[in-house]
């Protein structure tokens, strides 16, 4: 008689490979199907303002055709950089960062003014002496441009509690 050959399973190396191959095909399907979506995503992406600044006409028609939008003024650090609008900290003493507005909350922030209130820290005098806080109220003023951005280049600090200098008020200059 003659042996005759047992049909053979594929064994699970062949499985695994086939499984594989069509795995491939398929998400390269739809990777390829969806070729058009991904072609429109750059442009559609948010652009820089430099990019904006490109395509006058989409300004133009942002714009209110009673008045062009004002430039919000900010707040340079120290007179230096790009002014930061609603920042949450401000250096009031520059010569040696001594005296520092942090936790600022502003309860209005305008083109005109800004109104808020946080604390004023004063480190300890050059003896060693610890750090103090004290509560106040803040009043940005003077918009100038400067750098040509426009920039507040006054504070004024209304102390709501004890007061470091025994002045209930202080006005530092910014810019």
């Amino acid at each position: 008689m003659a042996d005759r050959v047992a049909p053979r399973r594929p064994g699970m190396r062949t499985v695994l490979a086939i499984f594989a191959a069509v795995t491939v095909l398929a998400l390269g399907g739809v990777w390829f199907s969806r070729a058009e979506d991904r072609s429109g995503t750059v442009a559609n992406a948010p652009k820089t303002a430099a990019a904006q600044k490109a395509h006058p006409v989409r300004e133009a028609a942002e714009a209110t055709p009673e008045r062009a939008p004002r430039e919000m003024p900010g707040v340079r650090e120290c007179g230096v950089g790009k002014p930061v609008v609603e920042p949450k900290i401000i250096t009031l003493n520059c010569s040696n960062a001594g005296v520092v507005a942090s936790d600022i909350k502003w309860d209005s922030f305008g083109a005109d003014g800004a109104d808020g209130s946080g604390v004023v820290l004063v480190s300890g005098a050059a003896g060693g002496g610890s750090p103090a806080s004290f509560p106040a109220r803040l009043r940005l003023y003077d918009v100038t441009k400067v750098d040509g951005m426009m920039a507040f280049t006054g504070i004024e600090v209304s102390y709501t509690g004890a007061t470091p200098h025994a002045k209930a008020k202080e006005v530092y200059t910014i810019a």
